[in-house]
């Protein structure tokens, strides 16, 4: 069973900055690319940022690029998002995922469809 555990929300003004964490267990976690997602209320989950297998690519929405950074400790099975010059704009439940296939070394992919596992998400809140 893949088990995958958020932490790091919370409460930030406007500028600020958040690093959200996720760790992974149940399956050989430096074998898979990961993503976050995030839905803000009344809206879709939609798609943030993406990072391959090996951590060697990554992806972002342009509504995040220059200033969200992913990361990955496979040693710690830990994916990061460093979340900076937030905005009120980000306020959302911030979700991370696996996607379901090994090695891939095709584009991140930003369907959530190929995301099989999912955390129970993060609450970010970020005040103007």
């Amino acid at each position: 069973q893949v088990q995958l555990v958020e932490s790091g929300g919370g409460l930030v003004q406007a500028g600020g900055s958040l690093r959200l964490s996720c760790a992974a267990s149940g399956r050989t976690f430096s074998s898979y690319p990961m993503g976050w997602f995030r839905q803000a209320p009344g809206q879709e989950r939609e798609f943030v940022s993406g990072l391959s297998w090996s951590g060697g690519s990554t992806y972002y929405a342009d509504s995040v690029k220059g200033r969200f950074t992913i990361s990955r400790d496979n040693a710690k099975t830990t994916v990061y998002l460093q979340m900076n010059s937030l905005k009120p704009e980000d306020t959302a439940v911030y979700y991370c995922a696996v996607d379901r296939r090994a090695y891939y070394r095709g584009p991140i992919s930003t369907f959530r469809s190929d995301y099989d596992y999912w955390g129970q998400g993060t609450q970010v809140t970020v005040s103007s």
